[in-house]
């Protein structure tokens, strides 16, 4: 019996786990939640670390007590791009600063500048976006941050806590490509782009997923009263946990990792980068074992998630699987936006935001709650069946069907449209991938499986998926040029965030 413990930290909450393989089925127990806040502070959105550390520790002291004060393993996954910046002392600069923050606002311009737009992408596979490392590191180099004169180490978010908890410091693969600092083909980090640019001299070594890292450091011991367990870095950024743990049944099949982020892709074995991927601003970011994930990122969940917190400041609270049985009660496919559109990236009034989008498209506005909520999900849809096909058209491979996992897999609403728009059957599950998929490459790190195949097959022993067939597609093909027109106009820039809103 293997015993390990997940820390797997999204946008919204961080959740600690106790993962217990058997040799045959792999049992999971939840043990501790505790909310990711971000704080606005001098008009800058940071991530509260120290906050999240503490969440963790208390997470494990939870794991020692389950687990009779030993477990064999502890690994830690979080969301991309965002980093934080270490002293030669090894002190913690500032906070890290939100991907969400105004400050890389011009700053793809001023990069393109110095590296253009084709070579950044030729050298790193990755899709150009504004919130990307690259971006924000050259926005503290063009603003003379002070912070870079203090900073000796860059490490991502998930290495700040491996760093933490076993005191190496190092960059885990499937984070680091995330960065866009990282050149998969050459396999290092992209010196002499980043020299470019100013700021090549932070970046650690990187190591791949599964890991080892050592043990927990003894002041970790001695606070959480857990002993005998390894730091295992594992796919630690959580799409690529996520997508360790889909339980593919048929070859090419398509992913929608999805959460606040709506990740789509394939994945594949070696990274995809020509003039088709850059034109559709594909991605490819590292997983496990040598593979790639060929995807696109798309504004996911999270336009609902500011929905309802607006909906609550307006004294109209909402769970959330209420909000996606409102949409039940609202007109289908009569008013869409293109859910990447930059007017939706930064936190603020959103309801406000997906109304101007209609009325300035010449759509009907989406009244109430049910409105706007049936326009998010079905435009969420419309949305996956467009990367499907942009994935399709440069591998030459057609999905057969599609697995949804993370937190979108339980919302019924969106993973039924989601297969009456694509046309393909969708298996929803397991809601809880990162955590699966974290906890999978922790007991491949400890010789208990033998490759991603085997992790693969263990989810599919252990966690039944739920099936949507798709329905008449007839309805979702009528609008759906209305909405490819709509996600290749041009849309306005968000306004710049004022005070503490949002």
């Amino acid at each position: 019996m293997a015993t390990m413990v997940s820390i797997d930290l999204g946008a919204q909450s961080g959740r600690v786990a106790v993962g217990r393989f058997d040799g045959e089925t792999l049992a999971v127990t939840d043990l501790h939640r505790f909310a990711n806040v971000p704080v606005r502070v001098h008009d800058t959105l940071h991530w509260d670390a120290l906050r999240l550390y503490d969440g963790m520790l208390e997470g494990l002291r939870a794991a020692a007590r389950e687990c009779g004060g030993r477990a064999d393993s502890v690994g830690v996954d979080t969301w991309g791009l965002d980093f934080a910046l270490l002293d030669r002392a090894g002190r913690l600069v500032q906070n890290p600063v939100h991907h969400r923050d105004r400050r890389t606002d011009s700053a793809m311009e001023q990069v393109f500048e110095r590296v253009p737009a084709r070579e950044l992408y030729e050298r790193t596979g990755i899709q150009l976006m504004a919130i990307n490392s690259v971006f924000q590191l050259h926005a503290m180099v063009r603003a003379g941050d002070p912070a870079l004169d203090a900073a000796e180490t860059l490490l991502m978010i998930p290495d700040l806590f491996h760093y933490w908890l076993s005191g190496l410091r190092v960059c885990e693969f499937t984070e680091a490509t995330t960065s866009q600092c990282y050149d998969p083909r050459a396999g290092t980090w992209a010196t002499d782009v980043l020299e470019r640019l100013g700021v090549a001299s932070l970046f650690p070594e990187v190591v791949p997923p599964g890991t080892v890292l050592g043990p927990l450091r003894p002041e970790v011991v001695e606070e959480t009263r857990l002993e005998g367990a390894a730091v295992v870095a594992p796919a630690s950024h959580d799409t690529g946990s996520a997508v360790a743990a889909v339980p593919f049944r048929r070859p090419g099949s398509a992913y929608i990792s999805s959460g606040t982020w709506s990740l789509v892709g394939v994945e594949v074995a070696e990274p995809v980068i020509d003039e088709r991927t850059f034109a559709a601003n594909l991605t490819n970011e590292g997983g496990v074992e040598g593979t790639f994930r060929l995807l696109r990122n798309v504004t996911g969940l999270w336009l609902l998630h500011e929905c309802r917190r607006t909906w609550a400041l307006e004294g109209r609270r909402y769970e959330f699987g209420e909000l996606v049985e409102l949409a039940e009660q609202a007109a289908p496919l009569r008013s869409l936006v293109d859910p990447n559109e930059p007017a939706f990236m930064p936190p603020g009034d959103m309801p406000a935001r997906i109304r101007e989008a209609c009325a300035r498209t010449g759509q009907p506005e989406p009244g109430d709650e049910a409105a706007v909520v049936r326009c998010v999900l079905e435009s969420l849809a419309l949305k996956y069946r467009q990367t499907i096909e942009l994935l399709e058209s440069v591998t030459g491979v057609a999905p057969p069907e599609i697995h949804v996992v993370g937190g979108g897999a339980l919302n019924r609403r969106l993973c039924q449209w989601t297969a009456d728009a694509t046309g393909l059957p969708v298996l929803a599950g397991p809601v809880e991938a990162a955590e699966i998929g974290n906890l999978a490459v922790q007991a491949m790190a400890l010789g208990e499986l033998a490759s991603l195949e085997e992790a693969r097959e263990l989810v599919r022993n252990s966690f039944t998926p739920e099936v949507y067939e798709p329905r008449d597609r007839g309805p979702w093909d009528d609008v759906y040029g209305r909405f490819s027109d709509l996600a290749t106009a041009p849309a306005p820039q968000p306004e710049p965030l004022v005070g503490g809103r949002g």
